[in-house]
């Protein structure tokens, strides 16, 4: 494992050196840099695309995943599959995330698309956080897209992060969920200079009493620009609620777009959006407090985006 692989690993995974039990796979310039299964887990490489296969045994409890992806220099465009097979009754965490370091004029991009196969009753969060660093000209891209399935009663909560580094991303999730699945989806998003962040959620609620939860919270700074498109669907009895809130700074733009259609009459959907500048009153409050405009906005956005 490169050295700018063991940096990266800690920022976006909180990576100490290799989990002393559990699962995991390392993935390094479009290659594997270390792998491990375990009595619960297994990883094995796929034969027809790039990328691995994940199949969690039914009523596999507690078992942490580690699947990081990092692009270490200028130059790489790496393209991945991973699939997960989580089986009835299971309760793990997935540890994901992607770092891409450009230290050139080429681009450090990385495509990560991931499908997800939750059966009964099963319960996964995943957590993914992405950044970029680097001083190179090259563009810091990353573009994941995540399909799930979730199977009778099941439940996925994604927590993914992406507030430092990322020049150009677009964040494709899609999801169908059967009958008393549920979905909870938290992105937290800060972009600065002219980055560009694209988020796109196409949900369908299947199952009677089916339910999502979609939260995006996000920050734009400098001359960046970010959009939120949410699709949500209702075939059944069910529940959706999108919520985007985003805080505008400098030149900063965001733009909304929400979707929601019902085809069932006990199908409830809610969509709310609020983009607005930092409140003057917390900015003078805090001033008061002793910080200056720059300590206060930045403790407003730490908390916002907590």
């Amino acid at each position: 494992m490169k050295s700018k692989t063991e940096e990266l690993l800690s920022l976006i995974s909180d990576w100490k050196g290799v989990p002393e039990t559990g699962a995991y796979n390392i993935r390094e310039d479009s290659g594997c840099a270390g792998r491990r299964s375990s009595e619960n887990v297994s990883i094995e490489s796929k034969t027809d695309l790039p990328g691995i296969d994940i199949r969690v045994k039914p009523y596999t409890k507690g078992e942490k995943i580690y699947i990081p992806a990092c692009v270490t220099h200028s130059d790489v465009d790496d393209l991945v599959y991973n699939d997960f097979y989580i089986g009835e009754g299971c309760d793990v965490t997935i540890v994901a995330g992607c770092g891409v370091h450009s230290d050139g004029h080429e681009d450090a991009k990385h495509n990560g698309i991931h499908r997800f196969f939750l059966e009964k009753d099963a319960r996964v969060v995943y957590l993914e956080k992405h950044i970029g660093t680097g001083n190179g000209d090259g563009q810091r891209i990353i573009n994941p897209v995540t399909h799930a399935q979730l199977a009778e009663n099941s439940y996925m909560l994604m927590d993914t992060t992406q507030i430092k580094g990322v020049d150009s991303t677009l964040r494709k999730t899609s999801a169908v969920l059967e009958a008393g699945a549920t979905l909870v989806v938290k992105e937290k998003l800060m972009t600065d200079g002219h980055q560009v962040a694209k988020t796109d959620f196409d949900v369908t609620l299947k199952g009677e009493n089916s339910g999502v939860e979609l939260q995006s919270r996000s920050v734009a700074k400098g001359h960046s620009y970010q959009a939120f498109r949410s699709i949500i669907n209702g075939e059944a009895p069910c529940t959706g609620h999108s919520a985007c809130d985003a805080i505008i700074m400098d030149e900063g733009k965001v733009s909304a777009t929400p979707e929601l259609t019902a085809a069932h009459v006990d199908a409830a959907l809610i969509h709310e959006a609020a983009i607005g500048k930092i409140a003057g009153e917390q900015l003078t409050k805090l001033m008061t407090l002793g910080l200056s405009e720059h300590e206060a906005e930045e403790k407003i956005i730490a908390g916002f985006l907590r």
